[in-house]
């Protein structure tokens, strides 16, 4: 089921972002939409602040995972949250740069493949601010602001797909810093598909938050 909060009004001044500090974690509960099926338990820490700030990931089924890097807090540089794991030529805009419904930016960059440096592939982003919503997950209630994210027809580094889209829905809260519910889906075409109704499906995934401190 898709996510459903109540509707909010635009708060009267956009609020602050936490700012980022060694420690702060955020566990997720990572599930497959298609089945409603737990896939794994994943936490997020902080490790290091700086110019950049290292988020390190460690989940219960797959073990170690990639880290997250932002440069500065809210601008991803290297984006683990895909398959496989991205790092921007330039850093992009992680949640709307400005905290307001019916805000959107358009970002064209190039990423490389981490651990494969000698290619990169173009990338756009669209990011739609959509409403403010109060949602419950397991770690509770948050006031979220409701945003939406595409990537249509990038550049895959696997040369087989032809064309390529993504897409997100995100909730995301002020409060923690963080996303409360991020569901993200792929499609992409084969050489010799005729079009989107024989799309094949990236994997369709729900992250809910269990915990942050």
């Amino acid at each position: 089921p898709y996510p459903t909060g109540v509707l909010l009004n635009q708060p009267l001044n956009p609020p602050q972002v936490r700012a980022p500090k060694v420690g702060q974690q955020w566990v997720y509960n990572v599930r497959n939409v298609f089945n409603q099926e737990i896939v794994d338990v994943v936490t997020e820490t902080v490790v290091s602040v700086g110019p950049q700030i290292v988020i390190a990931r460690q989940g219960v089924k797959t073990g170690r995972l990639p880290d997250e890097i932002q440069q500065p807090w809210g601008y991803i540089l290297q984006d683990p949250h895909w398959n496989p794991p991205q790092k921007f030529l330039q850093p992009m805009p992680l949640w709307p740069e400005q905290l307001v419904s019916g805000w959107s930016g358009f970002y064209r960059n190039r990423y490389q493949v981490v651990g494969y440096p000698d290619n990169d592939y173009y990338l756009g982003l669209n990011i739609n601010a959509l409403r403010w919503e109060r949602v419950k997950v397991p770690a509770g209630e948050f006031n979220t602001l409701l945003y939406r994210n595409e990537m249509p027809f990038f550049t895959s580094n696997d040369f087989s797909r032809v064309a390529n889209i993504r897409n997100e829905d995100v909730w995301f809260s002020s409060e923690i810093g963080r996303w409360v519910i991020r569901r993200s889906m792929g499609q992409y075409l084969w050489a010799g598909m005729s079009g989107w109704g024989e799309a094949l499906m990236e994997d369709y995934l729900e992250w809910e938050l269990v915990s942050w401190k």
